[in-house]
């Protein structure tokens, strides 16, 4: 199997030295293992994909207005439903 060296920021690297016990490395393996197979399938996923980058960018921006909305509802219902209980 090959091998990776990584780099830490010094304070987790303190974190890392000071508990040998974890087995760091399967760590690390296993969350570049689970990232990667995450990536395999979204490119099997869009590998036969029409959509252009530009078609992308425009269905990101529905989806994040559509959610911004819902939670915008769920904040303005709760708002008046605390407005009527005070009243």
């Amino acid at each position: 199997m090959p091998n990776m060296t990584l780099s830490l920021p010094e304070d987790i690297y303190r974190i890392v030295k000071a508990h040998n016990e974890v087995r760091w490395s399967e760590i690390a393996r296993r969350a570049i293992e689970d990232y990667a197979k995450k990536i395999a399938l979204l490119n099997a996923m869009t590998e036969k994909s029409d959509l252009t980058e530009d078609d992308i960018v425009a269905l990101d921006h529905k989806v994040k207005a559509g959610i911004q909305k819902h939670y915008q509802s769920k904040t303005s219902r709760g708002t008046s439903r605390k407005a009527d209980r005070a009243g």
